[in-house]
């Protein structure tokens, strides 16, 4: 079985603080995971028109919407202490561009993917611009229909050709993850099987980002083929901000990891036989 490649999304739950920002890094550093991703927006071009004069009440006091998104955003100074730190922590990071100046900004880093939100699946000149960076794109495929996400796939591979069935030709260097957009998630509405129906359909890397409260449901998506997976995670899940509580607290992220590195160590290749330790077993007791 492959190395699951596991992310501890951050996203805002830093709340705009740096140190905070780093407990989380030194948090998935310490569990076990391979990188932590942000995100990354200009809120002047993500925040519709008509939200960013809405009041809104937060830690900082009552602002609008738009002063709020600024609020919880990191720029260049700040990053460049999370390169740093990451690099201290022995820990990779990226982030996920909300838009054209989000991407060419982290486009100054030397990031290991371009995480693509579920939001901008159908944003084809985001697509395009990520995919020509020549680095990985993950892509999330939340709250999408089967046309929306081959048309994303499509112009991963290739700029937007139309494919014939099982074709694909072209750039590979992309995954696709498998994603309920609602936060939390609830557990019938998870589809976990459309793991496996992306990696047979699309013939590419799979994986799967998870929103709801259970853990093993991560595992469950390792089993099925996901080799990506992605959960937010937050120091506590009562902390003020919109992602905290569908976060895993630091002892669950302990306990993910655990469970995903078990499985790769226990599924084996299939074949039926005695294991090297069974041998010894089976000349004392059959002789």
């Amino acid at each position: 079985m492959k190395r699951t490649h596991i992310i501890a999304e951050i996203g805002i739950n830093h709340n705009g603080d740096l140190n905070i920002a780093k407990k989380l890094i030194d948090v998935a550093s310490l569990s076990g995971c391979d990188s932590v991703k942000f995100q990354k927006r200009n809120p002047d071009v993500c925040v519709p028109e008509h939200q960013k004069s809405v009041m809104r009440d937060t830690p900082w006091g009552r602002m609008t919407y738009l002063e709020y998104k600024y609020k919880v955003e990191f720029g260049k100074e700040e990053y460049d202490e999370i390169d740093r730190y990451c690099k201290e922590r022995n820990i990779q990071w990226s982030a996920s561009p909300w838009d054209m100046d989000s991407l060419e900004f982290l486009n100054q880093y030397d990031l290991p993917y371009i995480k693509i939100p579920s939001a901008m699946l159908t944003n084809d000149e985001l697509l395009i611009a990520a995919r020509n960076t020549g680095k990985k794109v993950i892509l999330s495929t939340g709250m999408s229909t089967w046309r929306e996400i081959e048309q994303a796939n499509n112009l991963l591979i290739n700029g937007g050709k139309v494919l014939d069935w099982g074709e694909n030709k072209g750039n590979k260097n992309y995954a696709l993850l498998h994603c309920n957009s609602q936060y939390p998630a609830p557990l019938e509405e998870l589809n976990l099987s459309a793991v496996k129906t992306l990696k047979d359909k699309f013939f590419c890397e799979v994986g799967y980002s998870g929103h709801e409260f259970r853990l093993g449901t991560s595992v469950a998506a390792v089993y099925l083929g996901a080799t990506i997976i992605e959960r937010h995670i937050t120091l506590d899940r009562t902390m003020w901000g919109t992602d905290h509580l569908s976060s895993v607290e630091p002892q669950g992220l302990i306990k993910l990891v655990k469970g995903i590195r078990e499985l790769e160590t226990s599924f084996g290749d299939g074949e039926l036989g005695c294991s090297p330790g069974e041998l010894e077993i089976a000349k004392k007791l059959r002789g």
